[in-house]
């Protein structure tokens, strides 16, 4: 079983995560920000990724925190469960398409944390999460979870799709890269014999 726990409890947040990188996409998700709650069952519905989070934060002074740790908490918990990522696919790609808008995401579980970012809104909010702390959660779950990861809209107009084809095309993404590789033998997928 490919499952990681975490517990993470600072004087800003308390969060406890479970993944389970060979699920269904089943999810039990609950942090206080609507919008948030939404993209991470998304993620969990199309990475086949079974996620149960629960965050208590300091929304009472604003959504960072709890945006921030929630990505450091489930990254970490995914790191866990992939363990020394022996025979793993390793790199993943998708292009999600939502109406209008089309978001390429293409990442390696390289273990070297980077995100490049291609992307941006034009209203400040959806729903009440505030839309610069979107690229902050994809950079946290990038650091604690291992990934290259590059997010690209190449095109779009509604907020709400441009930041959901990005958290589908990551789903995506990392079904590609997290599942096992037959032809590999177990093997760690690099030179190096690490990652």
């Amino acid at each position: 079983m490919r499952t990681g726990t975490v517990h993470r409890k600072t004087n800003e947040t308390s969060i406890d995560v479970a993944v389970d990188l060979d699920g269904t996409g089943a999810y039990d998700v609950s942090t206080g920000i609507g919008f948030l709650d939404h993209m991470l069952e998304q993620l969990s519905r199309h990475s086949l990724i079974d996620i149960r989070l629960k965050a208590v934060g300091d929304l009472h002074i604003d959504q960072h925190h709890t945006t921030e740790d929630s990505a450091l908490a489930l990254g970490e918990a995914a790191a866990k469960a992939l363990g020394d990522k022996a025979g793993i696919v390793r790199y993943g790609e998708a292009h999600a398409p939502m109406d209008e808008t089309l978001t390429r995401v293409a990442l390696d579980i390289s273990g070297r944390p980077f995100l490049v970012w291609k992307s941006g809104f034009s209203t400040p909010r959806l729903g009440e999460w505030d839309t610069e702390l979107i690229e902050h959660w994809f950079h946290s779950f990038a650091q604690t979870a291992g990934l290259t990861l590059h997010v690209e809209t190449l095109y779009g107009v509604n907020n709400h799709h441009i930041v959901e084809s990005a958290f589908k095309a990551l789903a995506r993404a990392l079904r590609q890269a997290v599942a096992i590789d037959p032809r590999k033998g177990g093997q760690v997928p690099s030179t190096k014999g690490v990652l």
